[in-house]
Protein backbone atom coordinates (compact mmCIF):
# COMPACT_ATOMS: atom_id res chain seq x y z
CA UNK A 1 0.00 0.00 0.00
CA UNK A 2 1.51 3.37 -0.80
CA UNK A 3 0.62 6.21 1.75
CA UNK A 4 -0.84 9.27 0.41
CA UNK A 5 0.91 11.99 2.26
CA UNK A 6 -1.01 14.81 1.02
CA UNK A 7 -4.25 14.09 2.93
CA UNK A 8 -4.63 17.04 5.26
CA UNK A 9 -5.97 14.65 7.74
CA UNK A 10 -2.45 12.39 7.70
CA UNK A 11 -1.44 13.73 10.92
CA UNK A 12 -4.83 13.93 12.84
CA UNK A 13 -5.41 11.46 15.20
CA UNK A 14 -8.15 9.05 14.50
CA UNK A 15 -7.58 8.30 10.87
CA UNK A 16 -5.94 5.18 11.21
CA UNK A 17 -2.23 6.57 11.14
CA UNK A 18 0.10 8.00 13.88
CA UNK A 19 0.52 11.58 14.00
CA UNK A 20 4.38 12.62 15.29
CA UNK A 21 3.31 12.91 18.93
CA UNK A 22 2.07 9.62 19.21
CA UNK A 23 4.65 7.78 16.78
CA UNK A 24 7.57 9.12 19.01
CA UNK A 25 5.59 8.69 22.65
CA UNK A 26 8.94 6.87 23.28
CA UNK A 27 11.65 9.76 22.83
CA UNK A 28 9.20 12.13 24.25
CA UNK A 29 9.18 9.92 27.86
CA UNK A 30 13.28 9.35 27.04
CA UNK A 31 13.46 13.19 27.04
CA UNK A 32 11.40 13.36 30.58
CA UNK A 33 13.56 11.03 32.02
CA UNK A 34 16.85 12.85 31.12
CA UNK A 35 15.03 15.94 32.42
CA UNK A 36 14.70 14.15 35.38
CA UNK A 37 17.85 13.25 35.33
CA UNK A 38 19.63 16.39 35.32
CA UNK A 39 17.27 17.79 38.22
CA UNK A 40 18.58 14.59 40.61
CA UNK A 41 22.14 16.20 39.07
CA UNK A 42 21.42 19.67 40.30
CA UNK A 43 20.07 19.16 43.54
CA UNK A 44 22.94 16.58 44.16
CA UNK A 45 25.31 19.50 43.49
CA UNK A 46 23.55 21.63 45.24
CA UNK A 47 23.55 19.76 48.51
CA UNK A 48 27.21 18.51 48.22
CA UNK A 49 28.31 22.67 47.29
CA UNK A 50 26.30 23.58 50.11
CA UNK A 51 28.27 20.91 52.70
CA UNK A 52 31.57 21.07 51.64
CA UNK A 53 31.83 25.18 51.44
CA UNK A 54 31.68 27.17 54.48
CA UNK A 55 31.58 30.47 52.01
CA UNK A 56 29.24 29.58 50.51
CA UNK A 57 25.56 31.38 50.71
CA UNK A 58 23.34 28.29 50.14
CA UNK A 59 20.93 27.28 53.51
CA UNK A 60 23.03 30.77 54.83
CA UNK A 61 18.98 31.93 56.18
CA UNK A 62 18.02 28.20 57.19
CA UNK A 63 20.35 25.53 57.12
CA UNK A 64 18.47 22.75 58.07
CA UNK A 65 15.66 23.61 55.64
CA UNK A 66 17.92 23.73 53.44
CA UNK A 67 19.17 20.31 53.30
CA UNK A 68 15.67 18.97 54.61
CA UNK A 69 14.40 20.21 51.30
CA UNK A 70 17.17 19.36 49.18
CA UNK A 71 16.79 15.47 50.29
CA UNK A 72 13.27 15.28 49.94
CA UNK A 73 13.56 17.27 46.61
CA UNK A 74 16.33 14.53 45.42
CA UNK A 75 13.38 11.64 47.15
CA UNK A 76 10.65 12.69 44.81
CA UNK A 77 13.01 12.90 41.93
CA UNK A 78 13.57 9.57 42.32
CA UNK A 79 10.10 8.69 42.71
CA UNK A 80 9.47 10.41 39.14
CA UNK A 81 12.23 8.23 37.80
CA UNK A 82 10.03 4.90 38.66
CA UNK A 83 6.43 7.11 37.48
CA UNK A 84 8.42 7.57 34.40
CA UNK A 85 9.29 3.99 34.10
CA UNK A 86 5.90 2.43 34.51
CA UNK A 87 4.42 5.87 32.57
CA UNK A 88 2.03 6.55 35.17
CA UNK A 89 0.13 8.73 35.16
CA UNK A 90 0.43 10.23 31.51
CA UNK A 91 2.79 12.01 30.25
CA UNK A 92 1.81 15.21 30.29
CA UNK A 93 0.84 14.93 34.22
CA UNK A 94 4.14 13.84 35.29
CA UNK A 95 5.97 16.58 33.13
CA UNK A 96 2.88 19.13 35.37
CA UNK A 97 3.96 17.59 38.63
CA UNK A 98 7.61 17.93 37.78
CA UNK A 99 7.96 21.56 36.66
CA UNK A 100 5.61 22.40 39.53
CA UNK A 101 7.69 20.47 42.18
CA UNK A 102 10.69 22.37 40.54
CA UNK A 103 9.23 25.88 41.28
CA UNK A 104 7.68 24.72 44.91
CA UNK A 105 11.39 23.03 46.03
CA UNK A 106 13.49 25.76 44.25
CA UNK A 107 11.18 28.45 45.58
CA UNK A 108 11.80 27.41 49.12
CA UNK A 109 15.80 26.88 49.23
CA UNK A 110 15.78 30.27 47.59
CA UNK A 111 14.07 31.05 50.60
CA UNK A 112 16.25 29.17 52.86
CA UNK A 113 19.41 30.78 51.08
CA UNK A 114 18.24 34.17 51.96
CA UNK A 115 15.65 35.26 49.04
CA UNK A 116 16.76 35.96 45.69
CA UNK A 117 20.44 37.16 46.63
CA UNK A 118 21.08 33.38 46.24
CA UNK A 119 20.88 33.48 42.98
CA UNK A 120 18.90 30.31 43.05
CA UNK A 121 15.96 31.50 41.06
CA UNK A 122 17.69 31.42 37.77
CA UNK A 123 17.62 27.33 37.94
CA UNK A 124 13.83 27.93 37.56
CA UNK A 125 14.73 28.87 33.68
CA UNK A 126 16.45 25.28 33.08
CA UNK A 127 13.02 23.88 34.54
CA UNK A 128 11.06 26.19 32.30
CA UNK A 129 13.36 25.73 29.10
CA UNK A 130 13.27 22.19 29.17
CA UNK A 131 9.80 21.94 30.17
CA UNK A 132 8.92 24.57 26.98
CA UNK A 133 10.63 21.79 24.69
CA UNK A 134 9.25 18.25 25.95
CA UNK A 135 5.81 19.69 25.82
CA UNK A 136 6.80 21.16 22.23
CA UNK A 137 5.57 24.29 23.92
CA UNK A 138 2.11 23.92 24.75
CA UNK A 139 2.70 24.70 28.15
CA UNK A 140 5.68 27.02 28.42
CA UNK A 141 3.85 30.23 29.25
CA UNK A 142 2.04 28.26 32.04
CA UNK A 143 5.02 26.94 33.50
CA UNK A 144 6.31 30.54 33.17
CA UNK A 145 3.14 32.31 34.86
CA UNK A 146 3.96 29.47 37.57
CA UNK A 147 7.43 30.35 38.18
CA UNK A 148 6.26 33.92 38.49
CA UNK A 149 3.99 33.22 40.52
CA UNK A 150 6.30 31.21 43.15
CA UNK A 151 9.00 33.80 42.88
CA UNK A 152 7.01 36.68 43.60
CA UNK A 153 5.52 34.62 47.02
CA UNK A 154 8.61 33.70 48.01
CA UNK A 155 9.52 37.76 48.13
CA UNK A 156 6.83 38.60 49.53
CA UNK A 157 6.93 35.53 52.02
CA UNK A 158 10.69 36.44 52.57
CA UNK A 159 9.87 40.52 53.55
CA UNK A 160 7.70 39.65 56.09
CA UNK A 161 8.91 36.94 58.29
CA UNK A 162 12.82 37.92 57.42
CA UNK A 163 13.05 40.97 59.64
CA UNK A 164 16.25 42.07 58.70
CA UNK A 165 15.80 41.24 54.89
CA UNK A 166 15.38 43.96 51.95
CA UNK A 167 12.43 43.30 49.37
CA UNK A 168 13.99 42.94 45.53
CA UNK A 169 10.93 43.52 43.93
CA UNK A 170 13.23 44.93 40.94
CA UNK A 171 15.05 41.79 40.93
CA UNK A 172 12.10 39.75 41.07
CA UNK A 173 9.94 41.46 38.59
CA UNK A 174 13.40 41.48 35.99
CA UNK A 175 13.71 37.14 36.52
CA UNK A 176 9.90 36.88 36.04
CA UNK A 177 10.24 38.91 32.54
CA UNK A 178 13.28 36.61 31.98
CA UNK A 179 11.17 33.40 32.79
CA UNK A 180 8.54 34.38 30.60
CA UNK A 181 11.27 35.14 27.70
CA UNK A 182 12.86 31.49 28.30
CA UNK A 183 9.15 30.44 27.59
CA UNK A 184 8.63 32.51 24.19
CA UNK A 185 12.05 31.20 22.84
CA UNK A 186 11.13 27.64 24.06
CA UNK A 187 7.77 27.83 22.72
CA UNK A 188 9.01 29.52 19.06
CA UNK A 189 12.01 26.25 19.43
CA UNK A 190 9.47 23.97 20.22
CA UNK A 191 7.19 25.21 17.22
CA UNK A 192 10.27 24.72 14.66
CA UNK A 193 11.02 21.74 15.80
CA UNK A 194 7.30 20.16 15.25
CA UNK A 195 7.64 21.62 11.67
CA UNK A 196 10.97 20.17 11.31
CA UNK A 197 9.65 16.63 12.56
CA UNK A 198 6.46 16.89 10.74
CA UNK A 199 8.33 17.61 7.38
CA UNK A 200 10.71 14.78 8.49
CA UNK A 201 8.13 12.92 8.64
CA UNK A 202 6.00 13.50 5.57
CA UNK A 203 9.69 13.27 3.47
CA UNK A 204 9.96 9.48 5.23
CA UNK A 205 6.44 8.51 3.63
CA UNK A 206 8.03 10.03 0.73
CA UNK A 207 11.20 8.07 0.91
CA UNK A 208 8.92 4.87 1.28
CA UNK A 209 6.74 5.47 -1.27
CA UNK A 210 9.74 5.87 -3.75
CA UNK A 211 11.31 2.98 -2.49
CA UNK A 212 8.47 0.95 -2.61
CA UNK A 213 7.50 2.26 -6.51
CA UNK A 214 11.49 1.80 -7.17
CA UNK A 215 10.81 -1.94 -5.68
CA UNK A 216 7.65 -2.78 -7.94
CA UNK A 217 9.24 -1.03 -11.05
CA UNK A 218 12.36 -3.35 -10.61
CA UNK A 219 10.42 -6.45 -9.88
CA UNK A 220 8.33 -6.21 -13.20
CA UNK A 221 11.70 -5.34 -14.97
CA UNK A 222 12.30 -8.54 -17.67
CA UNK A 223 15.92 -8.53 -16.67
CA UNK A 224 17.49 -9.69 -13.57
CA UNK A 225 18.92 -6.74 -10.78
CA UNK A 226 21.45 -7.38 -8.27
CA UNK A 227 22.14 -4.80 -5.91
CA UNK A 228 25.65 -5.90 -4.16
CA UNK A 229 28.05 -4.12 -1.56
CA UNK A 230 31.53 -3.95 -1.99
CA UNK A 231 32.09 -7.26 0.73
CA UNK A 232 30.28 -9.34 -2.03
CA UNK A 233 26.68 -9.09 -0.07
CA UNK A 234 23.18 -8.99 -1.83
CA UNK A 235 21.67 -6.14 -0.46
CA UNK A 236 18.74 -5.98 -2.82
CA UNK A 237 16.94 -7.72 -5.67
CA UNK A 238 14.22 -8.60 -7.70
CA UNK A 239 12.04 -11.93 -8.46
CA UNK A 240 14.04 -12.25 -11.80
CA UNK A 241 17.38 -12.14 -10.36
CA UNK A 242 16.08 -14.40 -7.50
CA UNK A 243 14.92 -16.92 -9.94
CA UNK A 244 18.30 -16.94 -12.07
CA UNK A 245 20.53 -17.50 -9.52
CA UNK A 246 18.20 -19.89 -6.92
CA UNK A 247 18.36 -17.78 -4.37
CA UNK A 248 16.14 -19.30 -1.34
CA UNK A 249 15.09 -15.89 0.15
CA UNK A 250 15.23 -12.35 -0.43
CA UNK A 251 17.93 -10.54 0.76
CA UNK A 252 18.07 -9.36 4.13
CA UNK A 253 20.24 -6.27 5.40
CA UNK A 254 20.82 -8.46 8.95
CA UNK A 255 21.68 -11.35 7.46
CA UNK A 256 23.20 -10.36 3.94
CA UNK A 257 23.30 -13.48 1.15
CA UNK A 258 26.78 -13.45 -0.57
CA UNK A 259 27.21 -13.56 -3.88
CA UNK A 260 29.63 -16.07 -3.70
CA UNK A 261 27.62 -18.70 -1.90
CA UNK A 262 25.44 -19.10 -4.89
CA UNK A 263 27.49 -18.13 -8.50
CA UNK A 264 31.03 -18.17 -7.65
CA UNK A 265 31.26 -17.16 -11.40
CA UNK A 266 29.62 -14.09 -11.44
CA UNK A 267 31.40 -13.09 -8.10
CA UNK A 268 34.70 -13.78 -9.72
CA UNK A 269 33.57 -11.62 -12.55
CA UNK A 270 32.09 -8.85 -9.99
CA UNK A 271 36.01 -9.33 -8.68
CA UNK A 272 37.68 -8.96 -11.97
CA UNK A 273 35.42 -5.97 -13.46
CA UNK A 274 36.04 -4.14 -10.04
CA UNK A 275 39.67 -3.75 -11.31
CA UNK A 276 38.98 -2.92 -14.94
CA UNK A 277 35.85 -1.87 -15.64
CA UNK A 278 36.39 -1.78 -19.54
CA UNK A 279 36.79 -5.55 -19.29
CA UNK A 280 34.50 -7.54 -22.04
CA UNK A 281 32.73 -10.66 -21.01
CA UNK A 282 31.41 -13.57 -22.73
CA UNK A 283 27.95 -14.65 -21.96
CA UNK A 284 27.57 -16.62 -18.60
CA UNK A 285 26.06 -20.29 -17.60
CA UNK A 286 24.81 -20.85 -14.59
CA UNK A 287 25.32 -24.34 -13.82
CA UNK A 288 22.33 -23.76 -11.13
CA UNK A 289 19.25 -23.73 -14.16
CA UNK A 290 21.56 -23.75 -17.26
CA UNK A 291 20.48 -20.35 -18.17
CA UNK A 292 22.72 -18.61 -20.11
CA UNK A 293 23.00 -14.81 -19.53
CA UNK A 294 24.23 -11.74 -20.32
CA UNK A 295 26.30 -9.70 -17.41
CA UNK A 296 26.73 -6.11 -17.00
CA UNK A 297 27.58 -4.03 -13.96
CA UNK A 298 27.11 -0.61 -12.93
CA UNK A 299 28.86 1.34 -10.12
CA UNK A 300 27.02 3.65 -7.73
CA UNK A 301 28.57 7.16 -7.57
CA UNK A 302 31.07 6.35 -10.10
CA UNK A 303 33.15 4.31 -7.59
CA UNK A 304 33.62 0.59 -8.95
CA UNK A 305 35.00 -0.95 -5.27
CA UNK A 306 31.41 0.77 -3.76
CA UNK A 307 27.99 -0.62 -3.83
CA UNK A 308 27.71 -1.97 -7.77
CA UNK A 309 24.44 -2.84 -9.52
CA UNK A 310 24.38 -5.89 -11.73
CA UNK A 311 21.87 -6.59 -14.57
CA UNK A 312 21.45 -9.92 -15.83
CA UNK A 313 20.37 -10.60 -18.87
CA UNK A 314 18.79 -14.07 -19.80
CA UNK A 315 19.23 -14.86 -23.80
CA UNK A 316 17.20 -17.67 -23.97
CA UNK A 317 14.25 -15.18 -23.83
CA UNK A 318 15.58 -13.42 -26.89
CA UNK A 319 17.23 -16.98 -28.20
CA UNK A 320 13.36 -18.06 -27.98
CA UNK A 321 12.09 -15.46 -30.44
CA UNK A 322 14.89 -15.17 -32.83
CA UNK A 323 13.82 -19.41 -32.80
CA UNK A 324 10.55 -18.77 -33.55
CA UNK A 325 10.90 -16.22 -36.62
CA UNK A 326 13.63 -18.66 -37.39
CA UNK A 327 11.24 -21.59 -37.47
CA UNK A 328 9.05 -19.81 -39.29
CA UNK A 329 11.43 -18.94 -41.86
CA UNK A 330 12.71 -22.60 -41.85
CA UNK A 331 8.94 -23.85 -42.18
CA UNK A 332 9.12 -21.87 -46.18
CA UNK A 333 12.77 -22.54 -46.61
CA UNK A 334 11.82 -26.80 -46.16
CA UNK A 335 8.95 -26.52 -48.21
CA UNK A 336 10.20 -25.02 -51.09
CA UNK A 337 12.91 -27.50 -50.45
CA UNK A 338 10.46 -30.13 -50.96
CA UNK A 339 8.77 -29.13 -53.98
CA UNK A 340 11.83 -27.66 -55.61
CA UNK A 341 14.42 -30.51 -54.71
CA UNK A 342 13.17 -33.69 -53.75
CA UNK A 343 10.85 -34.90 -56.66
CA UNK A 344 13.94 -33.55 -59.25
CA UNK A 345 16.08 -35.60 -57.01
CA UNK A 346 14.33 -38.47 -57.13
CA UNK A 347 13.41 -38.41 -60.90
CA UNK A 348 17.08 -38.43 -61.35
CA UNK A 349 17.99 -40.93 -58.71
CA UNK A 350 15.53 -42.94 -60.81
CA UNK A 351 16.97 -42.49 -64.14
CA UNK A 352 20.36 -43.21 -62.73
CA UNK A 353 19.01 -46.30 -61.39
CA UNK A 354 17.81 -47.52 -65.29
CA UNK A 355 20.78 -46.01 -66.44
CA UNK A 356 22.90 -48.98 -64.48
CA UNK A 357 20.28 -51.88 -65.18
CA UNK A 358 20.64 -50.35 -69.16
CA UNK A 359 24.74 -50.68 -68.81
CA UNK A 360 24.26 -54.23 -67.31
CA UNK A 361 22.77 -55.78 -70.03
CA UNK A 362 24.22 -54.16 -72.77
CA UNK A 363 26.89 -56.82 -72.80
CA UNK A 364 30.64 -56.48 -72.83
CA UNK A 365 31.44 -55.65 -76.17
CA UNK A 366 33.41 -52.28 -74.89
CA UNK A 367 34.21 -52.91 -71.37
CA UNK A 368 36.23 -49.46 -70.86
CA UNK A 369 33.15 -47.24 -71.74
CA UNK A 370 30.99 -49.74 -69.55
CA UNK A 371 33.23 -49.26 -66.35
CA UNK A 372 33.20 -45.25 -67.40
CA UNK A 373 29.46 -45.00 -67.58
CA UNK A 374 29.14 -47.22 -64.16
CA UNK A 375 31.66 -44.69 -62.45
CA UNK A 376 29.55 -41.77 -63.68
CA UNK A 377 26.64 -43.24 -62.89
CA UNK A 378 27.49 -43.92 -59.15
CA UNK A 379 28.43 -40.67 -58.80
CA UNK A 380 25.29 -39.41 -59.77
CA UNK A 381 23.08 -42.11 -57.03
CA UNK A 382 25.61 -40.97 -54.23
CA UNK A 383 25.04 -37.36 -54.61
CA UNK A 384 21.35 -37.86 -55.15
CA UNK A 385 21.90 -39.77 -51.73
CA UNK A 386 24.18 -36.84 -50.19
CA UNK A 387 21.25 -34.42 -51.21
CA UNK A 388 18.65 -36.72 -49.94
CA UNK A 389 20.30 -36.83 -46.29
CA UNK A 390 20.76 -32.86 -46.44
CA UNK A 391 16.70 -32.50 -47.37
CA UNK A 392 16.05 -35.01 -44.13
CA UNK A 393 18.33 -33.10 -41.60
CA UNK A 394 16.75 -29.72 -42.72
CA UNK A 395 13.15 -31.41 -41.76
CA UNK A 396 14.54 -32.81 -38.81
CA UNK A 397 14.50 -28.88 -37.36
CA UNK A 398 10.55 -28.71 -37.62
CA UNK A 399 10.24 -31.45 -35.16
CA UNK A 400 11.57 -29.26 -32.74
CA UNK A 401 8.45 -27.33 -31.78
CA UNK A 402 7.19 -30.18 -31.07
CA UNK A 403 7.96 -31.64 -27.85
CA UNK A 404 6.49 -34.17 -26.16
CA UNK A 405 8.36 -34.60 -22.74
CA UNK A 406 8.06 -37.98 -20.34
CA UNK A 407 10.34 -39.25 -17.86
CA UNK A 408 12.76 -42.00 -19.06
CA UNK A 409 15.67 -44.40 -17.30
CA UNK A 410 18.39 -42.20 -19.22
CA UNK A 411 21.03 -45.64 -18.55
CA UNK A 412 18.12 -47.96 -20.01
CA UNK A 413 17.56 -46.15 -23.25
CA UNK A 414 21.07 -45.15 -24.02
CA UNK A 415 21.97 -49.44 -23.64
CA UNK A 416 19.22 -49.93 -26.36
CA UNK A 417 20.18 -47.18 -28.27
CA UNK A 418 23.53 -48.60 -28.61
CA UNK A 419 22.13 -51.52 -29.62
CA UNK A 420 20.35 -49.84 -32.41
CA UNK A 421 23.15 -47.73 -33.34
CA UNK A 422 25.12 -50.83 -34.08
CA UNK A 423 23.05 -52.88 -36.06
CA UNK A 424 21.72 -50.48 -38.23
CA UNK A 425 25.23 -48.89 -38.89
CA UNK A 426 26.68 -52.15 -39.29
CA UNK A 427 29.44 -51.58 -36.56
CA UNK A 428 30.48 -54.08 -33.66
CA UNK A 429 29.29 -53.17 -30.46
CA UNK A 430 32.34 -53.33 -28.90
CA UNK A 431 33.43 -50.24 -30.12
CA UNK A 432 31.31 -48.53 -27.42
CA UNK A 433 31.57 -48.77 -23.72
CA UNK A 434 29.21 -47.10 -21.43
CA UNK A 435 29.82 -45.78 -17.85
CA UNK A 436 26.85 -45.24 -15.31
CA UNK A 437 27.13 -42.86 -12.22
CA UNK A 438 27.25 -45.64 -9.65
CA UNK A 439 25.62 -49.13 -9.14
CA UNK A 440 22.25 -48.96 -8.50
CA UNK A 441 21.80 -45.20 -10.00
CA UNK A 442 19.13 -44.20 -11.64
CA UNK A 443 19.06 -41.34 -13.62
CA UNK A 444 15.26 -39.46 -14.66
CA UNK A 445 15.50 -37.35 -16.91
CA UNK A 446 12.52 -35.22 -18.66
CA UNK A 447 12.98 -35.74 -22.54
CA UNK A 448 11.14 -36.16 -25.97
CA UNK A 449 11.95 -39.62 -26.64
CA UNK A 450 12.56 -39.62 -30.37
CA UNK A 451 14.52 -35.81 -30.00
CA UNK A 452 16.96 -37.82 -27.44
CA UNK A 453 17.41 -40.81 -29.99
CA UNK A 454 18.55 -37.92 -32.33
CA UNK A 455 20.59 -36.53 -30.43
CA UNK A 456 22.14 -39.79 -29.85
CA UNK A 457 22.45 -40.86 -33.41
CA UNK A 458 23.91 -37.50 -34.64
CA UNK A 459 26.67 -37.71 -31.95
CA UNK A 460 27.62 -41.19 -32.01
CA UNK A 461 27.49 -40.87 -35.72
CA UNK A 462 29.87 -37.88 -35.69
CA UNK A 463 32.49 -40.07 -32.94
CA UNK A 464 32.39 -42.68 -35.40
CA UNK A 465 33.52 -40.55 -37.99
CA UNK A 466 36.75 -39.51 -35.81
CA UNK A 467 37.16 -41.81 -34.38
CA UNK A 468 40.31 -44.69 -34.77
CA UNK A 469 36.99 -47.06 -35.10
CA UNK A 470 38.62 -49.52 -32.32
CA UNK A 471 37.47 -51.68 -29.58
CA UNK A 472 36.74 -48.88 -27.00
CA UNK A 473 36.97 -46.38 -29.41
CA UNK A 474 33.55 -44.35 -28.16
CA UNK A 475 32.67 -43.95 -24.93
CA UNK A 476 29.58 -42.74 -23.62
CA UNK A 477 29.54 -41.44 -19.79
CA UNK A 478 26.45 -40.99 -17.67
CA UNK A 479 26.85 -38.90 -14.44
CA UNK A 480 25.58 -36.87 -11.56
CA UNK A 481 26.21 -33.80 -10.71
CA UNK A 482 25.71 -33.14 -6.79
CA UNK A 483 26.35 -29.00 -6.85
CA UNK A 484 24.22 -28.70 -10.03
CA UNK A 485 21.60 -30.96 -9.72
CA UNK A 486 22.03 -32.24 -13.52
CA UNK A 487 22.93 -35.06 -15.33
CA UNK A 488 26.11 -35.30 -17.48
CA UNK A 489 26.10 -37.42 -20.14
CA UNK A 490 29.09 -37.46 -22.32
CA UNK A 491 30.35 -38.96 -25.31
CA UNK A 492 34.04 -39.08 -26.27
CA UNK A 493 36.06 -40.39 -29.10
CA UNK A 494 39.52 -41.23 -29.34
CA UNK A 495 40.01 -39.45 -32.35
CA UNK A 496 42.57 -35.93 -32.74
CA UNK A 497 39.78 -33.71 -31.15
CA UNK A 498 38.70 -30.34 -32.89
CA UNK A 499 41.43 -27.96 -33.52
CA UNK A 500 41.28 -24.55 -31.67
CA UNK A 501 40.59 -22.45 -34.41
CA UNK A 502 37.34 -24.61 -35.42
CA UNK A 503 35.76 -25.28 -32.00
CA UNK A 504 33.83 -21.95 -32.22
CA UNK A 505 32.25 -23.19 -35.28
CA UNK A 506 31.24 -26.54 -34.53
CA UNK A 507 27.40 -25.62 -33.90
CA UNK A 508 27.20 -23.88 -37.14
CA UNK A 509 24.74 -25.06 -39.83
CA UNK A 510 26.25 -26.45 -42.55
CA UNK A 511 30.27 -26.73 -40.94
CA UNK A 512 31.76 -29.70 -41.62
CA UNK A 513 35.03 -31.31 -41.84
CA UNK A 514 33.97 -34.64 -43.82
CA UNK A 515 33.81 -34.73 -47.41
CA UNK A 516 30.53 -36.85 -47.04
CA UNK A 517 28.69 -35.00 -44.20
CA UNK A 518 25.91 -32.28 -44.50
CA UNK A 519 26.64 -30.12 -41.71
CA UNK A 520 23.83 -29.98 -40.14
CA UNK A 521 24.15 -32.91 -37.23
CA UNK A 522 25.92 -30.88 -34.47
CA UNK A 523 23.85 -28.27 -35.01
CA UNK A 524 20.30 -30.20 -35.11
CA UNK A 525 21.46 -31.93 -31.85
CA UNK A 526 22.13 -28.68 -30.00
CA UNK A 527 18.76 -27.40 -31.55
CA UNK A 528 17.16 -30.32 -30.20
CA UNK A 529 18.82 -30.12 -26.68
CA UNK A 530 17.34 -26.52 -26.17
CA UNK A 531 14.05 -27.57 -27.28
CA UNK A 532 13.98 -29.76 -24.32
CA UNK A 533 15.36 -27.70 -21.79
CA UNK A 534 18.97 -29.22 -21.94
CA UNK A 535 22.47 -27.85 -23.32
CA UNK A 536 24.52 -29.45 -25.68
CA UNK A 537 28.44 -28.15 -25.08
CA UNK A 538 32.10 -29.05 -26.64
CA UNK A 539 34.83 -29.44 -23.64
CA UNK A 540 38.32 -28.90 -24.60
CA UNK A 541 40.38 -31.63 -22.75
CA UNK A 542 44.29 -32.00 -22.16
CA UNK A 543 44.78 -32.33 -26.24
CA UNK A 544 40.92 -33.42 -27.26
CA UNK A 545 37.76 -32.76 -26.36
CA UNK A 546 34.11 -34.49 -26.29
CA UNK A 547 30.66 -33.85 -26.19
CA UNK A 548 28.64 -33.02 -23.24
CA UNK A 549 24.92 -32.77 -22.91
CA UNK A 550 23.40 -31.34 -19.82
CA UNK A 551 20.27 -32.58 -18.94
CA UNK A 552 18.00 -31.79 -15.44
CA UNK A 553 17.75 -34.61 -12.95
CA UNK A 554 13.93 -35.28 -12.49
CA UNK A 555 14.32 -36.44 -8.92
CA UNK A 556 16.23 -33.45 -7.77
CA UNK A 557 13.36 -30.89 -9.32
CA UNK A 558 10.34 -32.45 -7.72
Amino acid sequence: MIIDIYSPSLLEPGNGQKNPLQAYSGSFWHSLYLFNISRIIITSGLVILAWSFQYSTLGSHDVALFFYTALLYLLLSCLFTLLIRLRKPGFYWQLIQQVCADVIFICILSYASGGLEGGLGILLMISLAGGGLISKGRLALFFAAIATIGILLQEIYAFLYIGSYTAQFTHAALLSMGYFAVAWLAHRLASRAIASEKLAYERGIDLANIAQINQLIIQDLQEGILVVDKNGNIRQSNSYAEKLIDLDCPPNYFKPCNLADYVPELASRLVSWRYNANIAFDLLRLPRNNSLIRTRFVSIRNNPHASVIIYLEDTSRIQSQIQQLKLAALGRLTANIAHEIRNPLSSISHAAELLEEDEYYAGKSNASGNSSNRRLLRIIHDNSQRLNRIVQDILQLNRRDTVKSEQIDAAEFIRHFVDDFCLTEKIDSAVFQFKTAGRGSVCQISVDRNHFHQILWNLCRNAWRHCRQQRGSITIELDRNNHTNGIYLNIRDDGPGVPAHQVKQLFEPFFTTASNGTGLGLYIARELCEANNASLEYVEHDDSGFFRMICRDVNRHV
